[in-house]
């Protein structure tokens, strides 16, 4: 659980969706893709959203490798054979028709950038002005919307407008309603589901690996929100220990413990990009919480909370994308955190 994939797109400790052939708990999704499929209706581009790590990428693969074995129009599962050639050059990362957006070490960038580089984005056309090798259809694969910024959305918006023939964008988003609207009226919308424990579990032995008898494995599936990337994360010591550090800053409010605050901002700055992550979603978290109860939290902590996470998301990206120091941001969001508590 301690390796830090080169590729924004996989999960640490978990296989790479392209290599992924099982998809557990989204039958639903499958079942609308296939039916729009059979039906003649197939949308030239999805909006395929829902919480991280509940197997958006791993059905977008899924998709691929369908479309690109020639989209069987009888079939009643996604499922190509693993000996298929369409299936094995997907794993090699070596299939023309398959054009995949996401963030990656490469040879002309050896650290993982923070977001979708622009001029990534703007190959695509490119890729759509070829012909399709097989002579059938072309993907493009975003992984993920939530990982462009406004010049990377600008530039897919210009190839979702005039899209050629028998191409199909599968357009990841994990959270679909920031989706700049001018994407989000080109696409179909799919939304998956968050997993049930018992299917979580099946992922996390049977896919990931893990052994049913790993220590803390039911609390973190528990605490997981239906998510595998979550559950891994709560499975690692250091981002669980931010997380707890996290919750008892934020278990105070809206007073401060300063020595708790320091030792919170002195971590996360010595951490990596998990444990920034950690921070951010248990914050995402706390926010969160009175939307569960609408009424009781009461109009007023609802609007500071709102205000708090919009600061937050514009924040963490700026830190995130200009190699940021994390403690006076950390600072600035507890201190925000505080006054919406006072309200």
């Amino acid at each position: 659980m301690k390796d830090a994939p080169e590729e924004g797109d996989r999960v640490a400790g978990a296989p790479h969706p392209r290599t992924n052939r099982r998809l557990i708990g989204q039958d639903a999704a499958e079942a609308a893709m296939l039916e729009a499929w059979r039906g003649g209706q197939m949308h030239h581009a999805w909006l395929i959203g829902g919480p991280e790590g509940i197997g958006k990428a791993t059905f977008a693969y899924r998709v691929a490798r369908f479309m690109l074995a020639g989209g069987d129009p009888a079939a009643e599962t996604l499922d190509v054979p693993v000996d298929h050639p369409a299936v094995k050059r997907i794993a090699a990362q070596s299939n023309s028709d398959l054009f995949v957006l996401r963030r990656a070490i490469t040879p002309e960038r050896i650290t993982l950038p923070s977001v979708i580089p622009v001029e990534e984005v703007r190959k695509t056309v490119g890729f759509l002005g070829s012909t399709a090798a097989s002579g059938g259809w072309r993907v493009v694969i975003v992984d993920s919307l939530d990982e462009l910024n406004t010049a990377g959305a600008n530039a897919l918006l210009k190839s979702l407008e005039e899209p050629p023939s028998r191409v199909l964008f599968l357009l990841i988003a994990h959270r679909p309603g920031r989706v700049l609207a001018t994407i989000r009226s080109r696409c179909r919308k799919l939304m998956l589901r968050p997993l049930g424990e018992a299917e979580l579990a099946q992922v996390l032995t049977e896919v990931v690996g893990l052994d049913a008898t790993t220590p803390n494995l039911a609390e973190a599936i528990a605490a997981s929100g239906g998510s595998v990337r979550r559950a891994l994360a709560l499975l690692d010591p250091e981002q669980a220990a931010v997380q707890a550090a996290t919750r008892a800053v934020l278990a105070r409010l809206p007073a401060i413990d300063g020595t708790a605050l320091h030792a919170l901002a002195d971590r996360l700055a010595a951490g990596g990009e998990a444990a920034f992550t950690a921070f951010i979603e248990t914050v995402e978290d706390y926010l969160a919480a009175p939307l569960a109860a609408p009424q009781q939290a009461g109009a007023a902590r609802l609007a500071a909370h709102a205000e708090v996470w919009d600061k937050l998301a514009r924040a963490a990206a700026e830190t995130d994308a200009f190699n940021l120091d994390r403690k006076p941001f950390v600072f600035s969001v507890v201190a925000s955190l505080a006054e919406a508590a006072r309200r």
